[in-house]
């Protein structure tokens, strides 16, 4: 079980990371402005055009550090990945599994029944925890037909059919989205999903959320010895982490969306926080990021029980204990790939 440790945020644009001794090494204009010890850290995420040194980028891979770069303003760019590692019999396996569509729609199943009934689940919450605040008869609406849509994805015969499938339920779930932000309207109002770049604030926040969660899920998969790049309901392509997507469907709802609707209703973010571009683009600002990137690290400590596990963990850990059943099950440890249901 992998420990959460801290995690170092880099978000001045000017700032180049360098290793000295043991030590990662900020800089600016060749002036050091902090350092701190590399094995107190899990991961460094650098929304930096300047970098790091090769020895940094080294070091981080040869000892289990994340090592993310973004562009100042959120969109993930790359990771520092050293030599490959792992269970080779385990990666060979994950490769055949994903060759063979039938397989790879018995994955694909897991991945996307865990993705809808949480996403049901979460509009479920909201009108027991919001009655008065909520269109309670709407949001049951919508979580009948989420509910209607779980058996299609345990009776489909192909990861086409699949995707039409997520796709219907995707639909509905953002229906119901909007009455779910129960403060600062109509600023952070939400009227459907875009991207490349979010036109509003809600969209921003989603998309930041989502790259974020793809590289939890991306270094969990690394970490129990899979290929990130391999999936099996997103099919590979060059740069793209397809099973890292896969593994985050399940997460989306809880993780990422129930945090976005956290930082509005809680009023972390507020318009303050975001700026837009001529080109229509809304962005989060330097205070902005920093403000989420704060509370995203601090959602990661409460507790909860396992699904199927039955343990207590930290949230953090969430995609790691799912990247390392998803190991198992590919090990023909486990019968069938147990999703994560969160209720």
């Amino acid at each position: 079980m992998r420990k959460l440790l801290n995690t170092l945020f880099v978000l001045t644009e000017s700032s180049y990371l360098t290793l000295d001794g043991e030590n990662v090494v900020v800089s600016q204009d060749k002036t050091e402005t902090a350092r701190f010890p590399l094995h107190t850290l899990e991961s460094i995420l650098c929304f930096s055009y300047a970098g790091a040194s090769p020895a940094l980028m080294g070091a981080c891979a040869g000892r289990d550090v994340d090592l993310a770069f973004f562009t100042p303003r959120g969109r993930f760019l790359a990771r520092a990945v050293g030599e490959t590692r792992g269970n080779v019999l385990l990666r060979q396996q994950q490769y055949r599994a994903a060759d063979d569509p039938g397989v790879s729609c018995r994955y694909a199943k897991g991945f996307l029944l865990g993705k809808v009934y949480n996403a049901r689940w979460v509009l479920e919450r909201a009108t027991r925890d919001h009655p008065q605040r909520v269109p309670v008869d709407k949001l049951k609406r919508l979580s009948g037909q989420l509910a209607a849509a779980l058996p299609r994805i345990e009776d489909a015969m192909t990861t086409e059919e699949l995707r039409g499938i997520e796709g219907e339920a995707a639909k509905l779930y953002f229906d119901g989205f909007d009455d779910l932000i129960l403060q600062q309207r109509p600023d952070f109002a939400f009227s459907g999903r875009n991207r490349r770049p979010p036109l509003d604030p809600v969209n921003a926040l989603l998309s930041f959320a989502y790259t974020l969660l793809a590289r939890d899920c991306a270094a969990a998969l690394e970490g129990v010895g899979l290929d990130p790049y391999v999936g099996f309901l997103h099919r590979s392509r060059p740069g793209r982490a397809s099973l890292a997507l896969d593994l985050m469907e399940e997460l989306r709802a809880v993780c990422a969306d129930r945090f976005v609707l956290t930082c509005i209703n809680q009023k972390t973010l507020t318009p303050k926080h975001f700026v837009k571009q001529e080109s229509g683009a809304v962005l989060l600002t330097d205070d902005g990021r920093r403000a989420f990137l704060q509370a995203w690290q601090q959602r990661k400590q409460p507790a909860l029980q396992h699904p199927f596990l039955g343990e207590k963990l930290p949230w953090g850990l969430v995609p790691y204990v799912q990247a390392l059943l998803l190991a198992r099950t590919l090990r023909g440890d486990l019968d069938a790939y147990p999703p994560f249901f969160w209720k």
